[in-house]
């Protein structure tokens, strides 16, 4: 018997086919389509194959465009000493830059009780120098700014491979059962795009959720959670589409992407209830908003990113990117460009490590700054600074690794990594670790080999581990 107060849902056979693609109605299964996984991963911890867990997740600051090392965790001295003169030695191929030094307008000093070389231009960040341990010897593949992203959010820097995120999520799965294990804030729709945050060949389900873009969070919240559908009319879409989803599968066999959208549309149902109290910004206090920065113009946007990296980590997402947007590429113009991101994100990033230490969530949390490369100690035009990914800076804190430390050596100019150098790929294998998982065994079959995060290559950073 029919609920008469309830109009049932009618629809023709064109009608259906039509909609289907729209059944999920206020959920838009197009924002929901790059979910992660259920609470279940892909590899057992316990096998004796992986080691000891240090971190349950990672929350990732992306400044994308490139921060200068040499100007923020890189004191190099002999900049100013020789600003003006030629470098000594020859430049990379294909670098638009002029073989002159210039120093920094930041003045470095050591921080905190470890010493720790940070400069003025980060505040914020240096007042917890002994949280942070610095690698300073990093290097990578890409010259431009496509190549390099690539390198650092999936380990190819020309190739379609599945981003860090995705692997993770692949692994582990979601450390809550009706959330996403992968979710992307802020991320570009440049040098890559989606595929930054992608799956490529992993199930369909392991792409990161993506709220807002280019460095804003927008409303920080998925779009299109909760509508003015009832929750029975809801529901009835929903059960319609798995269905018709289950049938195609049924008829196509084996399909990963039909797969990860039936997964997704599972997921979206159970989303409706968790989600949205952990999206919700509004519960916090106004002395957490304030630390964050969120009432001040300047830092509203990232801290509003950051506060809810915290809150989704808090809950069990497995892996956060929180982008800065493109704005860290200042081949002209470096101290105005760097400065106005500085004031943008340092503030927030220093809440961000305070308040996962006051909810006792700093130790197992792993946080990575960086951007996809350094910038030349050259000069570039009058007042810039080319790319570098010959040699450059990433900060880490939490999750593992020694605090107040820094790992490695660039030249006397910051130019090379020289001393203990740190690949890409190397990063990869030591964030997997911290993680607990062997790079080398997590693998997964697709066009008849096994593929992996860090390819045939990284190596345990094992000098940072704690």
């Amino acid at each position: 018997m029919t609920d008469s107060s309830t109009p049932p849902l009618q629809l023709g056979r064109r009608s259906l086919l039509a909609q289907a693609g729209f059944a999920i109605g206020s959920l838009a299964v197009s924002a929901l389509t790059p979910i992660g996984a259920r609470a279940t991963g892909a590899i057992d911890l316990n096998a004796g194959l992986h080691p000891k867990p240090r971190a349950k997740r990672v929350i990732f600051l992306f400044m994308h465009g490139g921060p200068s090392h040499v100007d923020t965790f890189d004191y190099k001295p002999r900049l100013a000493i020789d600003d003006g003169k030629p470098l000594p030695f020859d430049l990379p191929p294909n670098l638009d830059a002029v073989p002159k030094l210039m120093k920094g307008p930041w003045e470095f000093a050591r921080r905190g009780q470890s010493g720790l070389w940070v400069s003025e231009l980060l505040p914020h960040m240096a007042t917890l120098a002994d949280s942070l341990c610095v690698i300073r010897s990093m290097h990578t593949r890409g010259q431009s700014h496509g190549q390099a992203v690539g390198m650092i959010n999936t380990g190819s820097d020309n190739l379609v491979r599945p981003s860090v995120g995705a692997w993770l999520s692949y692994a582990l799965g979601s450390g809550h059962p009706d959330l996403p294990a992968h979710i992307a804030i802020g991320p570009a729709t440049a040098h890559g795009g989606p595929r930054n945050y992608g799956a490529a060949f992993l199930p369909a389900m392991h792409q990161a959720t993506a709220i807002g873009s280019n460095g804003k969070p927008g409303s920080a919240k998925i779009p299109h959670l909760t509508g003015t559908l009832d929750s029975d009319r809801v529901d009835r879409r929903i059960e319609m589409l798995t269905a018709l989803n289950a049938n195609h599968l049924s008829h196509s066999g084996p399909d990963r992407e039909i797969e990860g959208a039936i997964q997704a549309v599972d997921l979206a149902r159970r989303m409706r209830s968790a989600a949205p109290d952990v999206f919700n910004l509004d519960s916090e206090t106004q002395a957490t908003e304030q630390a964050y920065g969120i009432d001040e113009t300047a830092t509203r946007e990232f801290g509003r990113s950051c506060l809810l990296a915290r809150r989704l980590a808090e809950s069990g997402v497995r892996f956060i990117t929180v982008s800065s947007g493109q704005v860290w590429d200042q081949h002209s113009n470096l101290q105005k460009g760097h400065e106005k991101n500085a004031l943008a994100t340092d503030k927030p990033i220093a809440a961000l490590i305070t308040d996962l230490k006051q909810r006792g969530l700093w130790d197992d949390t792993l946080i990575v700054w960086g951007g996809e490369f350094g910038r030349t100690p050259v000069v570039q035009g009058s007042n810039g600074r080319d790319h570098n990914p010959q040699g450059f800076s990433v900060v880490l804190s939490g999750g593992g690794v020694r605090g107040g430390f820094a790992y490695g050596q660039t030249d006397e100019f910051g130019y090379y990594a020289r001393e203990n150098r740190v690949h890409m790929h190397d990063l990869h294998a030591t964030i997997l670790y911290l993680m607990g998982i062997d790079h080398k065994q997590l693998t997964y079959r697709y066009a008849g080999r096994d593929f992996r995060l860090t390819d045939v290559h990284g190596k345990l950073v094992d000098g940072i581990v704690a």
